[in-house]
This record gives structure tokens, C-alpha cells and sequence, in this order.
């Protein structure tokens, strides 16, 4: 093990340098020029450059990016938080990673189904272009398969439910080295999956390459004519649905559906499930919401998350997932009472407790109960 002495003299005249570039820069220090010039370099804020977008269905499209040195990788399954700017403002969504674990390229996907009145979504879908840097965290999410994927194993999903499925579907079917990591066509591993029409499946066509192929057994939904999925059906469908191992994924009234079926049969614990929204349990009173800091006042109900009530009165929210897993859009309450949408319980703030800052609340999963004050 060797030591290398810096010479006092160069290391001062580094520092003088340095000194002098941050003086000639200002309000901008050099870093932030690196940020500039080389914004997935190592030791910079994790970001992604898209470097491009595939379109999927009439509103739906999946985006290449290049994350920076700093990525740690993803299992498959899982979700990474992006920080987008939408006219001039930085918003934060949480998306399904639909790539394998270990692209040849050393890209991630995400894909992206435009929602009604949805800034992001709408954004990447209709707006963004290759070239565009966002912000990135770290991947995160247990909506995963184990490391020895099961024999026999059941994907339930509609809408853009597909999308955690899919990157584990591509894992599968990957080949690295000559061999396939788990080899798909091995397993037994049926896929019915709900959209209103054969055109607004996103990944249709791989989909349904790997259905004619057999690498998978694919039941498709559609529900302008079928109707909606009742759980019931999967008797028909899918007749020994109990003895696999099942990861479902899609709006919520199809998974609190399949939750309390699986729950009555006593499988409980061979379902997965990822919402991309939460369930709201309990609903309360209302009333006059202040952002301290935006002098913004409202009123608000008691079934609206005071996220999306600051929102569309113009006040600058942090936000993440929007449904209470990432932590994103905690915000101090300094006055009042808020309650949890998803289990009903109320949280309060009194006058005093102002001084250390208030109770951190989360926003995306509370409404207000009653008068309250967020320091925001």
C-alpha cells in the first residue's frame, strides 16, 4: 500500500483556483458548469438523458433513457422516480421500469400512458423528445418475482397494469451469454391482461409473438365488448388460477376485487399486487387549507388529497408517486388537523409544535379534517 504526499504549494494553488472560478461564476460554482457540460457524469445529481421514444399505442409510449454514472440497477418489476420539468416547473412521477434487468446498452425503459389532465404523463407522451435530461432516483419497489421465478405462475393486469409485467416477461425471455438467465419456455406462465380495445394494448405485439411462440399462455380483455374482469371468471379462464403464484396490477377496484377473492379462498399469500393508486378507505370534513410560505388559502374537501388541492391553485407541491410510497411530497403541518385517506386517521398539529417545524404530513394520501396549515 503506498501514500501520496500533495505538495502544500500546489494544493494551495488549487484552492486559489478554485476560489477564483467560483467568484467568476457567481451565482454558478463550476459544478454547476459540469452539470452543464456533462450531467451523467459521476458524483452529479442522478439524472437520465431519454435518448428515445417508441410509440405503443394511440397514447401510450415507452422512453429510452441513459441513466447516469450513479444508477445502481433495477430488478425488474420494479419503479424509478423521474423529475421532469413541465413548463418551468419540476414535477416528479413514479414509473414502472418495463426493460430487463441488464440491457445490452445499458439503457432503462419506461412506458408512459397519457391520463387525463395528466401534466406528466401528457408531457412525455405528446412533448418530450430524445435528447431532454430529467432527474432520476434510485429504482425501488417488491412487486418483483423471487429469484427462482415459481413453475407455474399467473399475471393479472389491465390498462398500464402491464407494465411491471413486462419487464419481468423480458427478463425471462432475456439471453445473457449464451443462455437464458431463467428460461421462459420452461415455465408455465398464463397472462390475462384487460384493455378496452386490441389496439390499446401497449406491448400487443411482443405480447402476442410470445403467445404464438408458447413461451406464454395469453388471455386478452377487451372491455368495449367483453365488459369488465370479474374475478369470478378466472375459474373459467384460468381453472387451477389457485395454484399459482399470481402478480396483479390495474386499478384499483379490480385489485381490492381480486384481494378479497383471494383472501375468501384462503390464497392470500400467493398474490402480489401493485397499485398505482391508493385505496381510499375513509373521507372526512374539510375545510380552510393555508400554504404559509405561497399565501395561498383554499377550501378544500375532505376527500381531496391536499396535494392535488395546492396544485390546482398554483402552489408549488413536492410529489413523487402520489400514492404514499415514496415519501416525495411530505410537507410540514404547523396548524390543524389532516387525515389519512387510506386508513382514516387524523393527524394534528398544534400551535406550539410551529417551532420545530411542524408534523410532517404526506400530502398525496391527505385531506384535510378541519382548518389547517402546511408550511409550504
Amino acid at each position: 500500500m503506498s501514500t501520496t504526499v500533495q505538495n502544500p504549494a500546489t494544493t494551495s494553488l488549487r484552492h486559489r483556483v478554485l476560489r477564483l472560478a467560483e467568484m467568476v461564476t457567481t451565482p454558478l460554482v463550476p459544478a454547476d458548469y459540469l452539470d452543464i457540460v456533462s450531467p451523467l457524469r459521476a458524483g452529479a445529481d442522478l439524472r437520465g438523458r431519454i435518448v428515445a421514444i417508441h410509440p405503443e399505442t394511440r397514447d401510450a409510449v415507452t422512453v429510452v433513457i441513459r441513466p447516469g454514472a450513479g444508477w445502481n440497477g433495477h430488478t425488474p418489476g420494479q419503479y424509478v422516480r423521474i423529475g421532469v420539468d413541465v413548463d418551468g416547473v419540476r414535477q416528479w412521477r413514479a414509473y414502472s421500469l418495463t426493460s430487463a434487468g441488464d440491457r445490452s446498452d445499458g439503457c432503462i425503459t419506461i412506458s408512459v400512458k397519457a391520463i387525463p389532465d395528466g401534466k406528466v404523463s401528457n408531457h412525455l407522451v405528446r412533448r418530450a423528445r430524445p435528447g431532454t435530461v430529467i432527474h432520476l432516483d434510485q429504482a425501488a419497489g417488491d412487486f418483483v418475482l423471487p429469484p427462482e421465478a415459481p413453475a407455474k405462475v399467473l399475471f393479472l393486469t389491465a390498462g398500464s397494469g402491464i407494465t411491471p409485467v413486462m419487464g419481468m416477461l423480458r427478463n425471462l425471455a432475456t439471453v445473457t451469454g449464451g443462455e437464458e438467465r431463467a428460461r421462459l419456455d420452461t415455465l408455465d406462465v398464463v397472462l390475462v391482461h384487460s384493455a378496452p380495445t386490441p389496439a390499446d394494448v401497449i406491448f400487443g405485439g411482443e405480447l402476442r409473438m410470445l403467445a404464438a411462440r408458447g413461451r406464454i399462455r395469453l388471455v386478452e380483455r377487451h372491455t368495449d365488448t367483453d365488459g369488465m374482469l370479474d374475478p369470478a371468471d378466472l375459474a373459467r379462464l384460468v381453472p387451477d388460477y389457485a395454484q399459482r403464484q399470481t402478480w396483479a396490477c390495474g386499478p384499483t377496484g379490480l385489485l381490492d376485487a381480486v384481494e378479497e377473492r383471494w383472501t375468501s379462498q384462503g390464497i392470500g399469500d400467493r398474490l402480489h399486487t401493485e397499485r398505482f393508486r391508493p385505496s381510499v378507505v375513509v373521507t372526512g370534513e374539510g375545510g380552510t387549507v393555508r400554504f404559509t410560505a405561497s399565501g395561498v388559502t383554499l377550501e378544500a374537501d375532505g376527500a381531496t388529497p391536499l396535494l392535488d388541492a395546492g396544485e390546482a391553485e398554483g402552489v408549488l407541491m413536492p410529489s413523487g408517486c402520489r400514492m404514499g410510497i415514496c415519501f416525495g411530497c411530505v410537507v410540514p403541518l404547523v396548524e390543524g388537523a389532516v387525515r389519512d385517506l387510506r386508513n382514516g386517521e387524523i393527524t394534528t398539529a398544534a400551535p406550539h409544535e410551529s417551532g420545530t417545524g411542524g408534523v410532517p404530513i404526506q400530502t398525496c394520501v391527505s385531506a384535510a379534517a378541519g382548518a389547517c396549515d402546511i408550511n409550504l
